[in-house]
């Protein structure tokens, strides 16, 4: 177990514990606030994400901060960025079951660092590994559920927005129900910004 965000991040951009490591142009840590109580947990990194370090940094990552700023959240102030593997898989495929594996204790210990009261699940990837192995997002987003104390959601990922927009209104009525939420179990949220 981590007592910093320096010796978890030193440790993670050293990993060599699965295949990835070895396509890997930069290692995905993840990015904003070490204080931030709302986690939001992707399935990977693309190619842009590959290059520059930084999570949901191409297109997709773009809408996300639409999405953000229309509830008043910002990836540098009052959230926390992260992604269920921290390498990208070739030609953006799904992660792995193996990789998420051996991935997933990096996940862990940022989420036990930040200690969040609520993790916003980015895709079914996420959201079937860590709210429930037969969640549907077209079905279930925008719903919370109670696992260990902390409120988790699923809802549309960016890049499948981009994909089938007719789904965009949906992902916005998850963010305005993220913001209630917020505003109900960690209102100190909107004070960071």
């Amino acid at each position: 177990m981590y007592e910093n965000w320096e010796q978890l991040k030193s440790d993670c951009l050293s990993c060599t514990a699965c295949e990835l490591s070895i396509t890997r142009t930069k290692l995905v840590f993840g990015t904003g606030s070490e204080q931030a109580k709302v986690l939001f947990v992707g399935e990977g990194p693309g190619a842009n994400e590959d290059l520059q370090g930084e999570p949901f940094v191409g297109r997709a990552g773009q809408l996300l901060d639409k999405y953000l700023a229309a509830v008043d959240l910002d990836r540098k102030t009052n959230v926390y960025i992260a992604n269920m593997v921290k390498c990208r898989p070739p030609q953006n495929r799904d992660p792995l079951p193996q990789e998420q594996e051996q991935c997933i204790r990096w996940l862990r210990e940022q989420t036990r660092l930040l200690r969040p009261k609520i993790i916003v699940c980015l895709g079914r990837i996420s959201a079937m590994r860590l709210i429930s192995p037969d969640f549907k997002v077209t079905k279930q987003h925008g719903e919370f559920i109670e696992k260990n104390g902390v409120l988790m959601m699923g809802t549309f990922h960016p890049a499948a927005l981009l994909r089938n927009p007719t789904q965009k209104p949906q992902a916005l009525e998850d963010f305005l129900a993220l913001r209630d939420k917020i505003n109900e179990v960690c209102p100190e949220t909107y004070d960071m910004r």
